[in-house]
């Protein structure tokens, strides 16, 4: 596993006509001198820094399966308060979520971080449509971020309120996905980037784990579960080869803890048992340092921009194609009525969009 490492922040992308003749390129130009071109590197550096950035996470699954220790234990901070059974009072008869926003800062980044939490998933009897609050929460931060968006005058910087990531906790049964586990997943992994790891994976053996994982994934293929890193969307060969060794190991059997104890002289983040101390940074002990560098260290931007140009563009095409006017605000704009023609659905990209226009204006001349 000591392949999945840090992403390199400046891979180049392929160009969205790459597979299209290009015309003949120029002769490359023989510079005389230094010009500097690479301190647009240090520009982009300071001006990231300045503005800070933003994540937003949405923890799902049952009570008592860690979410809010494993929130606790990726920051390494106190960003949710635990609660213990003991003192949480009558189980919620409904789905209710929970938000808190804190800011992070390490080494002069600023990171805005929100954190949903869903209290109520999957505790009661009847868990029909138990999903609905969810999907409601995370449409309703893409309708805020459209209304902001269509303004006539728009704000400098949107403030980005749309669940970059849920995590989804499955139980260790050591079984299967439940029947609630495949609908939740089937309806989320459409509208939100979905990471599923296993919880409490420390009341598992190894063997059982890994039988527990590869049942998993064969539920998530046989049910056509597309969750992150999505296959459609590796760019280049390197993410291919990266994000491929991350979808071997999803789920990740995770263990959170935000306790420190001596280890050999070592203070270590762990979970004392009367076996002895279990490590989360620890891969042999669990697979948390995987969870964390594919939510942190490597993907975090990627997380957004599919968060962006996937997720928030299906959404957007879909509202403002079944919308004829959007709702009325101080200076918001009256879409035009949409073309008796059925509704557009998600095709061809923007570039291929406008090649074919052009096309046709050259067939016209």
């Amino acid at each position: 596993m000591a392949g999945i490492g840090p992403m390199d922040p400046l891979r180049r992308s392929p160009s969205p006509d790459s597979s299209q003749p290009s015309s003949p390129r120029s002769p490359p130009c023989e510079m005389l001198g230094y010009v500097g071109i690479e301190a647009v590197l240090d520009q982009l550096k300071i001006k990231a820094m300045k503005m800070g950035f933003e994540f937003n996470i949405m923890m799902v699954g049952q009570s008592g399966l860690g979410k809010s220790t494993m929130v606790n234990t990726l920051f390494k901070s106190k960003v949710w308060k635990t609660t213990p059974p003991s003192l949480g009072g009558p189980m919620l008869q409904t789905l209710q979520l929970h938000s808190v926003t804190h800011v992070i800062e390490e080494n002069g980044v600023k990171l805005k971080l929100t954190l949903t939490d869903t209290p109520g998933f999957g505790d009661q009897i009847n868990n029909d449509k138990c999903w609905d609050p969810i999907l409601g929460y995370i449409n309703e931060q893409y309708e805020r971020y459209l209304q902001e968006e269509i303004l006539i005058t728009r704000k400098r910087h949107i403030p980005d309120t749309r669940v970059h990531c849920c995590v989804y906790f499955v139980p260790p049964t050591g079984h299967c996905l439940r029947p609630l586990d495949i609908e939740f997943l089937q309806r989320l992994s459409q509208t939100v980037n979905v990471v599923p790891v296993i919880a409490r994976a420390d009341s598992l053996t190894i063997e059982e784990r890994e039988a527990f994982r590869h049942r998993i994934q064969h539920n998530l293929k046989a049910h056509c579960i597309d969750v992150y890193p999505q296959q459609c969307f590796d760019e280049d060969v390197n993410d291919r080869i990266l994000n491929s060794k991350i979808r071997e190991r999803i789920p990740f059997a995770v263990v959170g803890s935000d306790r420190e104890h001596f280890v050999n002289g070592r203070c270590v983040l762990g979970r004392k048992t009367k076996w002895g101390i279990i490590e989360v940074e620890n891969m042999a002990h669990c697979e948390f340092p995987l969870l964390r560098d594919l939510l942190i260290r490597s993907h975090l931007q990627d997380l957004k921009d599919i968060t962006h140009n996937v997720h928030y563009e299906n959404y957007r095409v879909c509202r403002l194609n079944s919308s004829h006017v959007l709702p009325r605000g101080p200076g918001w704009v009256n879409l035009a009525p949409t073309p008796t023609s059925p509704p557009a659905t998600p095709g061809p990209s923007k570039c291929c969009r406008r090649r074919r226009t052009h096309d046709n204006t050259t067939e016209e001349n």
